[in-house]
């Protein structure tokens, strides 16, 4: 249903963490995400905490789900002094491979508490099915034709 594509994310994350790196547009830090299905649904939920919702991009090509998110810094006045600045900014990424028992096309998408949500439909073909064995006569038919 989703297959993780990149398995040196976690190191891409404690590298940036480590050395306070943010992204930018040529190489974007990672979202933290939760995927999990819940009734006839596949959600994700990413994390993008102090991000105006205008600057989220979500698209979708070929089963590939790509959410982009700016985030900027607060616009400084003459008489502010930055003291401390540990929250990320630049640009974030998260492209996740979608298998093809998902509706793509009925895709929602809310941002609520700095936590965008996606529900994408899990489509009928994919719910667990009995699938029965044939033997006996038919099989030695086949056999010996």
């Amino acid at each position: 249903m989703l297959m993780r594509t990149d398995p040196f994310r976690p190191l891409d994350r404690f590298t940036q963490a480590s050395l306070g790196v943010s992204g930018t547009w040529s190489r974007p830090a990672p979202i933290p995400m939760d995927a999990y299905r819940a009734g006839g649904e596949l959600v994700i939920a990413l994390d993008l905490p102090g991000v105006s919702p205008d600057a989220i991009d979500i698209d979708i090509q070929r089963n590939v789900l790509t959410v982009k998110a700016e985030r900027r810094p607060a616009p400084e006045a003459d008489d502010v002094q930055m003291h401390l600045s540990e929250r990320p900014l630049g640009v974030f990424s998260r492209q996740i491979v979608l298998g093809d028992a998902l509706d793509t096309e009925h895709i929602t998408a809310d941002y609520d508490a700095g936590v965008l949500t996606l529900r994408i439909p899990v489509t009928e073909r994919t719910e667990p099915r009995k699938i029965t064995v044939g033997g006996g006569a038919t099989a030695q038919q086949r056999a010996t034709s």
